[in-house]
């Protein structure tokens, strides 16, 4: 299995794979040696967050893990053979069974989308009590931009003091949240994706999986409304939420519809849960 894309997941994936007995020939990330070489000297003064990246990486030894480095196609007929990587001026291939591709993660935002909040290029906005657009709606965690369990959790109690009127204790929690974003931050920044990645698509490469759309179809339109109409583009099951973030990505298109993330429940469902704690589906 190769493991390609960008972000420290991509050492956790495939750590967890090679314990299941996989072997990996190569981790390809897409961000150059020099930011990620500035991005370990950071590390130096997180020791936590240092040793738990070298445990990671010690156990993945043996495994090459080449930088500026990203896949350019997979080839094979009735399964995967081998896949193409561009790294500098070079042109790699390497054999595998499997590719694990992923480029980082993206906030889920439909509900508060749905809702009316304001969003901004990181998620959902919000001010310094973690506090949206609307009164007394409150928003902490990946909503708000990709930065980890330790920043969402201390995002989650500012936005609790709050909401409960505590907003002495809320602020209490400015500092840490302050250290926590900028590590966020600065991870971000090194695992950003390069512009040479939009050159990847071929004309025939599948964009939207529900509706089997291709590039060349989409990059015939001005935008997503006008693509969604002609091609059926983010109108399959996912709503867009696969393919929403590699158009933008790709075509500079931002996602103009929300499909409501909320359904009806019934109300024996709900007195089921308060009384046993058990769910039933109905």
């Amino acid at each position: 299995m190769v493991v390609a894309g960008s972000g420290p997941l991509l050492l956790a994936v495939a750590a967890y794979m090679r314990k299941l007995g996989a072997q990996i020939p190569l981790i390809a990330e897409q961000a150059p040696l020099k930011r990620l070489f500035m991005f370990g000297l950071s590390l130096l003064g997180s020791p936590a967050k240092a040793v738990q990246a070298a445990a990671l990486r010690g156990r993945l030894a043996g495994v090459s893990y080449r930088t500026g480095c990203w896949v350019t196609a997979a080839e094979g007929d009735e399964k995967l053979r081998s896949v193409k990587l561009r790294q500098d001026s070079r042109t790699l291939e390497v054999e595998c069974d499997y590719l694990a591709c992923g480029f980082h993660l993206v906030p889920n935002t439909e509900l508060a989308a749905f809702l009316g909040c304001e969003l901004d290029a990181s998620g959902v906005r919000v001010n310094e009590f973690q506090e949206t657009s609307l009164p007394a709606v409150y928003c902490a965690g990946e909503t708000t931009g990709i930065g980890g369990l330790e920043l969402s959790l201390v995002e989650g109690e500012i936005a609790g003091y709050s909401a409960a009127g505590l907003r002495q204790e809320a602020a209490r929690k400015f500092g840490a949240r302050e250290r926590l974003r900028r590590f966020s931050d600065l991870l971000n920044r090194t695992f950003a994706l390069r512009d040479e990645l939009k050159e990847s698509p071929r004309a025939d490469t599948l964009i939207c999986r529900c509706e089997d759309v291709g590039f060349e179809r989409l990059r015939k339109h001005t935008g997503w409304r006008a693509a969604k109409l002609h091609t059926r583009c983010g109108m399959g099951p996912c709503q867009g939420r696969i393919c929403g973030p590699a158009i933008e990505f790709l075509l500079g298109w931002r996602f103009e519809s929300v499909r409501p993330p909320v359904f009806p429940v019934r109300l024996a469902s709900l007195t089921q849960i308060a009384q046993t704690g058990e769910t039933t589906h109905y």
